[in-house]
Parts: C-alpha cells; sequence; structure tokens
C-alpha cells in the first residue's frame, strides 16, 4: 500500500492512497483458503472443498469483502501513522478499481485544532445565592394551600357567583339541533375559570340550584371545531348543585393532607424543594459566565464539517419550515436557511462559530483531565427520562436500548455538567447575594441573544488571533 499527501491546508488534509492488485488478490486467496477450510457444500466432504469452487461461488463477495476492509484499514493507518486526530469522520472514496488492476482511492479528512487550554485557576466567577427566609418558606406554603383549595356545597340557597363551583347537565343546540361534543352530565365548572366558550361561564352567574337556564353563545371565530366556528349556539344548563371553596387552615392537619407528619416537615420539605430550585438557578448563572469567558479566551480554526452541520441545526431552529432541496429520501441534502435574511443567517453563522469553539475547548479539557461519562451516570439519566413516561417504561426502555444515538444526547449535557463542575473547583468563585427577582432575571437564553454573545466573542477572538499567542491565557 502507497500513502501520499495531496492536501493539507488549515485542518483540511487529502491523501492519495494506493492498494496494489498483488495486496488485494493475497488477502482475497487467504480469505477464500479459510473459508474452504469451513464450507459445507454438497458433494464435498465439510473442510475438503477445493479452492477453486469457492472462488467460483464466492469469489465476488470475498473481493467486495476485502476492498471494503483494506480501504477501513488504509484509513485507519494512514491516521495513526500521520498521528492525525479527526474531527470529525473521515471520507475515504475510490477512485478507480477494476478487477485485476491496483485500487486507488482519495482520504479527505479534518484534523482537529491545536490550542492551549487557558489556565482555569485564573477564571473568576460570580455565582448569584439567594438566602431563603422565613416568610419565602411561608408565602410557599400558603400557595400551595390556595392551589390545594377544596369545596363545600352551599348550605343556603343562594345565587350562584363568580368563583363558586356549579354542577350541571347541559345540552347544546345549533338552529334547534344538537351538535357533537355539546352535551354533558355531572360537569363541575368554576365560575370565572374561563374554561368555556366565551359568554357561557358569565350566563350562568346569578343561577339557581335545581334549576334550568338557557345560555346564549357564540363560538369564537377561530374555535378549533371549525364546523362549530363562528355558530351561535343555545345551551340548557340544569344546576345540580353550587359549591364555595374552602380555604385550608395552615396547620398539621392540612400538612396531613399532603403526606407529610405536620406542619414542620411541610415547611422542611418546601425549603429544601425551593433550596434546590435556586441552587440550580445558581449553577446556571455561574455555568454561562464560564462559557462566555471560555468563548473569549482562545483562538483557533474551527473544522468546517462540524461548523457547517451546527450552522445547519441552528438554521433549522431558526427557520423550521425549510424544506428539503431533494424529494428523494436517498438524497436528504437540505437547505435549512433558505428564506432566512441575511441578518439572521449572519446570526446563524457567529452561533454556530461560537458552539463549536467552546464544544471543542470544552472536550479538550474533559480529555486532557480524564473526565468521562460512566454507564451509571447514562443509566441514570436514562432512568430520569424515563420517569417522565408513566405507564410508558417498557417502551421507552426499548427505545433508549435500540437507539444508542438517543443514548448518546442523553450523555452529551452529563459530559458538559461533569466539565463545568471540574471548571467551578478551580476557578475563583465568589458569591453575591441576589434577590429572587435577581436570581431569575434574564433567564431566558433564545437566539437572538445567543446571537449578540457571539458577535461579541468571535470579535474579540478575531482580536487574539493577530497577536502572538501565550502560553497561559487569562480568563
Amino acid at each position: 500500500m502507497a500513502v501520499n499527501q495531496t492536501l493539507s491546508k488549515g485542518l483540511k488534509r487529502e491523501f492519495e492512497v494506493i492498494i496494489t492488485n498483488n495486496e488485494i488478490n493475497k488477502l482475497v486467496d487467504q480469505k477464500l483458503e479459510t473459508i474452504a477450510k469451513e464450507a459445507n457444500l454438497p458433494g464435498f466432504r465439510p473442510g475438503k472443498v477445493p479452492v477453486a469452487v469457492v472462488k467460483n461461488r464466492f469469489g465476488k463477495q470475498v473481493l467486495g469483502e476485502v476492498v471494503r476492509e483494506s480501504v477501513d484499514s488504509a484509513t485507519k493507518e494512514t491516521m495513526e501513522k500521520n498521528k492525525l486526530t479527526p474531527s470529525s469522520q473521515p471520507k475515504i472514496e475510490i477512485v478507480s478499481f477494476e478487477e485485476g488492476e491496483d485500487l486507488k482511492a482519495k482520504l479527505s479528512v479534518e484534523i482537529m485544532p491545536d490550542f492551549e487550554i487557558p489556565d482555569l485557576s485564573l477564571l473568576e466567577i460570580t455565582k448569584p445565592i439567594v438566602k431563603l427566609s422565613e416568610k419565602d418558606i411561608n408565602e410557599a406554603v400558603e400557595k400551595i394551600a390556595k392551589e390545594n383549595v377544596g369545596t363545600k356545597v352551599i348550605t343556603k340557597n343562594r345565587p350562584a357567583k363568580k368563583g363558586d363551583t356549579l354542577v350541571i347537565d347541559f345540552i347544546g343546540k345549533i338552529d334547534d339541533k344538537p351538535f357533537e361534543g355539546g352535551e354533558a352530565k355531572g360537569h363541575n365548572l368554576k365560575l370565572g375559570s374561563n374554561t368555556f366558550i366565551p359568554g357561557f361561564e358569565e350566563g350562568l352567574i346569578g343561577s339557581i340550584k335545581g334549576k334550568t337556564k338557557s345560555v346564549k353563545v357564540t363560538f369564537p371565530k377561530d374555535y378549533q371545531a371549525k364546523s362549530l366556528a363562528n355558530k351561535i349556539a343555545v345551551f340548557e344548563v340544569t344546576i345540580n348543585e353550587i359549591k364555595e371553596d374552602v380555604e385550608h387552615k395552615i396547620n398539621d392537619e392540612f400538612a396531613k393532607t399532603l403526606g407529610m407528619n405536620d406542619l414542620n416537615a411541610l415547611k422542611k420539605a418546601v425549603s429544601e424543594q425551593i433550596t434546590k430550585q435556586h441552587d440550580q438557578a445558581s449553577r446556571e448563572k455561574a455555568k454561562r459566565q464560564i462559557l462566555d469567558k471560555l468563548a473569549d479566551a482562545v483562538s483557533f480554526d474551527l473544522p468546517e464539517t462540524l461548523e457547517q452541520e451546527e450552522y445547519n441545526n441552528i438554521c433549522k431552529a431558526m427557520n423550521p419550515n425549510s424544506k428539503p432541496v431533494s424529494d428523494k429520501a436517498d438524497q436528504p441534502e437540505l437547505e435549512p436557511d433558505k428564506g432566512m435574511s441575511k441578518e439572521e443567517k449572519v446570526d446563524a453563522s457567529e452561533i454556530a462559530k461560537r458552539r463549536v469553539r467552546l464544544g471543542l475547548l470544552l472536550s479538550e479539557i474533559g480529555r486532557q483531565n480524564g473526565i468521562k461519562v460512566e454507564e451509571d451516570d447514562t443509566r441514570n439519566a436514562m432512568m430520569r427520562e424515563i420517569q417522565k413516561y408513566p405507564g410508558q417504561e417498557k417502551q421507552i426502555m426499548e427505545y433508549f436500548k435500540n437507539n444508542p444515538q438517543a443514548q448518546q444526547q442523553l450523555s452529551g449535557p452529563i459530559f458538559e455538567d461533569k466539565i463545568i463542575d471540574f471548571i467551578l473547583e478551580l476557578a475563583k468563585v465568589n458569591e453575591k447575594t441576589v434577590s429572587i427577582d435577581d436570581l431569575y432575571k434574564d433567564d431566558d437564553t433564545d437566539l437572538k441573544k445567543e446571537a449578540s454573545k457571539a458577535k461579541k466573542s468571535n470579535k474579540i477572538v478575531k482580536k487574539i488571533k493577530q497577536k502572538k499567542p501565550k502560553k497561559t491565557t487569562k480568563v
């Protein structure tokens, strides 16, 4: 086998690979001899089938296997010999091959960029924290009480008012004819909940238990059932019961209705839950600071393939109605930015550059420090995901078992979180007490905000490229 490098430009490398006819024939003969020793064909004793018979029957199949294996082996050997670390799957294309002739192939690969990780101990992070007060806990418990409000049947026969819950039977008609879905019995309706057609609940205010009331309404123009949209309907409604809300007294008995031993146990559980939520929000704020500072810290060339893939993904998110260029299933070539404005395309490009740069930097931090996603990590993440679908646990488990890519999607965030935890241990972290409002301020991270950050980062990176690289970069 002969390998000659034909291109070395930026991160792109190309090689001409020649596998001689003699090499291919030798490997084919070896495979045929092995098959002959193991073959069990009619008319021959096991292991005594002549090689010529095996070649006549399996020759083309074996030749195909040898070519595929030789090409794969050539790719691996070329990468190892030249000490190349690919950033994406190498591509090898057979340029020419005829039986009895040498095989010529073209190997194309983009390699990982060479860069130094900044000194993470110089990273300064301000981590916002919220000090939970007794007032915060009490307000949370009061909110729970309001969300778990009960009802009781009114004792005196008074007209229904807003906030009451009515138990009703009703039948709706359009042009004196009942329509599908317009009838129910024993339905509980809270007046003021706005769960029915506009005008229906208002029409029942003032109604009396045991009486039937006609309510005339008009279905909205954009009603989901097109056959009813903008139609006038009359509902005959019978009021079976009128119930009013009963607020819970916040005491031990209320706590027991929620499965707690007493009020103190409820407050403790609420405190732990709120603290957990605040800690997660605080960590996310610190993580964003880390990513923002790392994105500005290091400059290096990006693999075009990774950048293009990320650009396509971002365009799909920004432009979900984009369609394939080809209608053929075997030609999945996409044009995800079709119809996007020039500004949107620039935003997508800037975000892609930032994400790829951060992804490569975090991966290298993980690689150099032996950070890995263990099987238990993925298994636990899988179980958490399965718990989101009660009653479908078996189907979700089978889905993950049969889709390694789905498991990989779970592993990615775990790997990133482990790296962030590692950086937080090394970095200088200053805690700053903030209000709850400040902790959750600007919590949304839409693509527009990310594009703005990316533009700033990429400008800083361009300036770094113009300067002489330093061994230690302060971040």
